[in-house]
């Protein structure tokens, strides 16, 4: 995108791509319906990873693109596509033991958008176990919600659970209890003091003192290593903290998501809008991960909601940017094969190169639906 483009010429890729969306979708509807897919080989969906692992963290994405392309074209087979994929998702719901911390992904996505767009009572019922769920993680003593469920994790915090407490807010305003969004934001001004830099970056993992909540060390995570920046927790941090602004109209929340904001595009815009895996990292292998780069376009357009009329151009800009390259570059708009954002990555140090990945999907969607006042609020 070497020019600046006019409104007209933004809005005609807009639809020219939400077009592509629709057939692409249309057509991976028809295969997948109701199995719940993760990375595809050789161009297909072929495992349905519910099936694998009801468990699995990323388990509601697919539901949640259902769900938004369901708001967008009134379509009635993803309704009933995602329909089938939240009732297999009870088989997680009943034996909460095996769940952690990411139940606001399973079920934001599933229970929760079916709720908002249906007014389903059983999917409601679903959301608020899954909001149970996360609050009963949290650990007073530290002021943090638990992540994972290992026996050596019991102090673990991570950014990622940021993204998981808009589903605490969200049963606080249906239960009108305010409890859930106390420890919403306790865990989030927790996540600021522990995670969030100086310089804007963000550790992905702080292993604290569960008596204390004293930061005993930050492990480099899935990026590259202690004290890089793992480029889709920085997204995490970017679209989490936004979130608690949405919910809270606490501006400090607002604060620490431009603070990552403006961290996120000074590196992205080096590597022409196309995110690094990390931020930090030898320049040698490269390893792009456009799972960040389509989160953190999601939360700069949740920031330029908020931020008065002059500061809006940065983050929108800078949204339109990420998105405009990642299409042109890591795009697959070939019916004929699932997935349309390639060129993810899990972790910096994952045997996979490069790969497509369902949640890089999910957020692309929604920033250009969003963009084009078509998207359902999920979060």
């Amino acid at each position: 995108m070497a020019k600046q483009e006019s409104k007209e010429e933004r809005q005609k890729w807009l639809e020219e791509v939400y077009g592509k969306i629709c057939a692409k979708m249309s057509a991976e509807c028809d295969r997948v319906g109701d199995k719940i897919p993760y990375i595809p080989e050789n161009g297909r969906y072929t495992e349905d990873f519910g099936e694998k692992d009801i468990f699995w963290w990323t388990n509601g994405f697919w539901g949640g693109m259902l769900w938004q392309m369901y708001h967008a074209t009134g379509d009635e087979k993803y309704r009933k596509a995602a329909e089938g994929v939240e009732k297999k998702m009870d088989t997680a719901l009943a034996d909460i033991g095996r769940l952690y911390h990411d139940v606001g992904f399973m079920w934001l996505h599933t229970a929760v958008a079916d709720y908002r767009l249906t007014g389903s009572e059983e999917a409601k019922k679903r959301g608020v176990n899954a909001a149970n769920v996360l609050a009963a993680r949290f650990n007073p003593l530290g002021n943090f919600i638990r992540a994972w469920n290992g026996d050596n994790q019991v102090g673990w915090i991570i950014i990622d659970c940021l993204m998981n407490l808009p589903i605490l807010y969200w049963m606080s305003e249906e239960s009108k209890d305010p409890r859930f969004a106390a420890i919403a934001k306790i865990h989030a001004d927790t996540a600021m003091d522990k995670l969030l830099r100086d310089d804007g970056s963000c550790n992905h993992i702080g292993v604290l003192d569960p008596m204390t909540g004293e930061l005993l060390e930050a492990p480099g995570g899935q990026g590259y290593g202690e004290n890089s920046a793992w480029s889709r927790g920085q997204s995490w941090a970017v679209y989490g903290f936004a979130l608690s602004y949405h919910h809270t109209g606490e501006t400090r929340y607002l604060d620490a998501a431009k603070k990552v904001a403006h961290y996120f595009i000074a590196n992205a815009a080096m590597t022409d809008y196309l995110p690094l895996c990390d931020f930090r990292a030898p320049q040698e292998p490269v390893y792009y991960d456009s799972t960040a780069g389509a989160c953190a376009a999601c939360g700069l357009l949740e920031i330029a909601s908020f931020v008065p009329e002059h500061e809006k151009k940065l983050y929108e800009e800078s949204a339109y940017r990420i998105l405009r390259a990642m299409e042109e570059k890591f795009a697959n708009w070939n019916p004929e094969e699932d997935a349309i954002l390639e060129m993810g990555k899990v972790a910096y140090h994952s045997d996979a190169e490069q790969e497509a990945i369902i949640y890089g999907d999910y957020f692309f969607i929604e920033a250009i639906l969003r963009l084009l006042d078509k998207d359902c609020f999920i979060w």
